[in-house]
């Protein structure tokens, strides 16, 4: 009997608490609430195929701009854009081939967009991935860290010529708050001296918001933006990993308590599109606001130095940047 009273005790306790973290998340949310509209803009998502990705895409079509989503997997994609095309009713969207593992394919997208597009206004790097484990890419380069860091660093540098012939543009990285728990050394960086799977993931996120903050000083009164992001606990991408019958257990109860993917798209939205932040650049967001970034992605010589790294690392030529 006594066993029994705790067990409804517990159940009960565990029902308020998700009940309680949902009523927290539903009114502290960030929403993007700007109406402007965006036709005869052209803007690039990566990773638009899922996830916050698939919903910042749709968003900006909604809002009568031509979308690029740029996708590793184009069956995926496909699939994506038609779905999008049919809520948004905007035909302007279209799939390209990114594979953030291979620098090569970075290249060839960033050469494809410049000679099919004459202007670009809104990047939104926001794809990655987290738990790729210890393999290296075709460029020999840590996965994580490829996919997550040194691939966005190598497009964004590649298109900055476009953004800056387009101006006034915006550059969208999306970060985590994971960046505040990185264990960050430059001599570690491509995982020379130790491999752990969550510093790999919180080092890169602390690098894309360290490449930001550098970028913005870089482009300073150029007319082009550049800001980074947390988007909040986002069910799906909690989810993706887990076995399939685990993952069908753990989708309904972390979509009850964690941002859905449009949730945790608000803030990517809002960086792309509002005018509030018109002109703002070099600053982290969450729920679309301003929030304190980490001591360590404030530091402006680490950042220089990582820039300088990152260049090194995917080749990057003089001639490839415009800055």
């Amino acid at each position: 009997m006594l066993c029994s009273l705790l067990h409804s005790y517990i159940f009960w306790a565990l029902v308020v608490l998700f009940v309680a973290i949902r009523l927290y998340n539903k009114f502290t949310t960030g929403i993007c609430r700007s109406q402007k509209r965006l036709n005869g803009k052209t803007a690039i998502v990566t990773g638009a195929n899922t996830g916050i990705g698939k919903e910042t895409a749709l968003d900006l079509a909604r809002r009568g701009a031509k979308v690029i989503l740029a996708c590793r997997d184009l069956k995926q994609g496909k699939i994506a854009c038609d779905e999008i095309i049919t809520s948004s009713n905007n035909p302007n969207v279209e799939v390209r081939h990114l594979d953030l593992t291979s620098l090569a394919t970075i290249r060839q997208f960033a050469k494809d967009i410049i000679k099919t597009e004459s202007h670009l206004e809104i990047l939104v790097n926001n794809a990655g991935a987290g738990g790729l484990g210890k393999e290296t890419t075709v460029d020999n380069l840590q996965v994580g860290m490829q996919v997550n860091h040194f691939g966005p660093f190598l497009l964004t540098c590649l298109l900055v010529g476009l953004l800056k012939k387009s101006a006034p543009s915006r550059i969208v990285m999306v970060s985590s708050v994971a960046h505040k728990y990185a264990n960050f050394d430059l001599a570690n960086l491509n995982s020379e001296k130790w491999f752990n799977d969550i510093q790999v993931y919180s080092c890169s996120k602390l690098a894309n918001i360290l490449v930001a903050n550098e970028l913005s000083r870089k482009l300073d009164g150029t007319g082009v933006t550049v800001n980074s992001l947390h988007p909040g606990v986002v069910a799906t991408e909690i989810t993706r990993r887990l076995p399939k019958f685990i993952h069908i257990i753990a989708k309904f109860l972390v979509g009850f308590v964690f941002k859905t993917p449009r949730d945790g798209a608000q803030t990517s939205i809002y960086l792309a599109v509002s005018e509030e932040v018109e002109g703002v650049s070099g600053r982290y967001f969450v729920d679309c606001k301003e929030a304190k970034m980490s001591k360590a992605a404030m530091d402006k010589i680490l950042a220089k130095k990582l820039w300088e790294k990152s260049e090194a690392f995917v080749g990057l030529k003089p001639e490839e940047i415009d800055l």
